[in-house]
């Protein structure tokens, strides 16, 4: 089985984003399991271009993104995306879209097909912090998601997918600052515990 996971590049005034730098430290392999791992940019029209592309070209058993919610205390994958997308900031490209639907036609959410539930708890057992999220916001990181979810379902793609949130690891969040964050190594082992759950799922 090959499973692809995603993270995105650095975005507003981050010089380093801790989904990628997390995601590229993934084994290649687990439990038998081809990890595949490729960056997006945090732009809202290129970001899930990219994905879908690289879904177009190749076959995959799942797909995990990732991305940073800096205000977030712990791993937290995400329960649903919604058909929004409302910037607080620009996106990478200088796009800043203000309460506008992601499908104009689709559906107003569509929720994770991973095993969320059983994601936080494989990382709770091993005192990783951990949340199950009923928000990904309304930028790039919950365009992806849609647009990804959306994408699976019209082209009758029965495989799981959905999106995990990290926080900012010890190692990338800016100099100063008073938000939480986890050691990089930590954040990478919390994913493959996710991705250790979906595996354990899709046996059963």
């Amino acid at each position: 089985m090959k499973i692809l996971i995603t993270g995105f590049e650095p975005f507003g005034e981050d010089t380093a984003n801790p989904s990628y730098e997390a995601v590229k430290k993934l084994p290649p392999v687990i439990d038998t399991c081809e990890i595949e791992t490729i960056e997006l940019p945090v732009c809202f029209d290129s970001g899930s271009a990219k994905l879908l592309d690289l879904l177009d070209r190749n076959s995959y058993d799942a797909v995990i993104c990732t991305g940073l919610a800096g205000s977030r205390t712990a791993i937290t994958p995400e329960v649903i995306a919604v058909n929004l997308r409302h910037a607080r900031i620009p996106d990478n490209a200088g796009y800043q879209p203000e309460w506008e639907k992601i499908v104009p036609a689709g559906e107003d959410g569509l929720f994770s097909t991973l095993p969320v539930r059983k994601m936080v708890e494989q990382l709770a057992e091993e005192n990783l912090p951990a949340a199950l999220s009923f928000s990904a916001g309304t930028y790039v990181c919950n365009e992806v998601m849609y647009r990804l979810l959306a994408y699976l379902k019209e082209n009758k793609k029965n495989i799981p997918a959905g999106f995990i949130h990290v926080p900012y690891a010890s190692e990338t969040v800016p100099g100063g600052s008073e938000l939480f964050f986890m050691p990089l190594g930590q954040i990478t082992r919390g994913l493959e515990l996710c991705i250790r759950a979906l595996i354990d799922e899709m046996a059963q």
